[in-house]
């Protein structure tokens, strides 16, 4: 784990317990088992839906990126804003609706317990 992914702790402290796991070069990260950030290159991306996404826009944050196949390829994550490593207040509030955003995505179980 990178010195920034533990200290991701500490920020979301008042969001409650998180956890990372090692993923695609980087980190996902998780809150109740669910992922609502991403951690790659030491940057911070929450998790966003068109419900949250204006919240990012209108702070200029950009999307994650990354090439696959030759293609540019936008995922549903934004940079997080730099407020929240400063104020723990803040860092609640993005990582709850990162987390919402998060919930709202997850796919349905079925009856026979496989996600749709």
């Amino acid at each position: 784990m990178t010195e920034f992914v533990t200290h991701l702790n500490d920020v979301f402290e008042r969001f409650g317990p998180i956890h990372a796991k090692r993923m695609f070069g980087g980190y996902g990260v998780y809150h109740q088992d669910l992922m609502f950030a991403l951690v790659a290159d030491d940057v911070l991306y929450l998790k966003a839906d068109a419900e949250s996404s204006a919240f990012f826009d209108q702070l200029g944050l950009s999307r994650f990126e990354y090439i696959k196949d030759g293609k540019m390829t936008r995922m549903s994550y934004y940079m997080a804003p730099e407020e929240i490593f400063d104020d723990a207040d803040v860092a609640k509030v993005w990582a709850v609706r990162a987390y919402e955003a998060a919930l709202r995505s997850r796919k349905p179980v079925t009856k026979s317990g496989k996600k749709k």
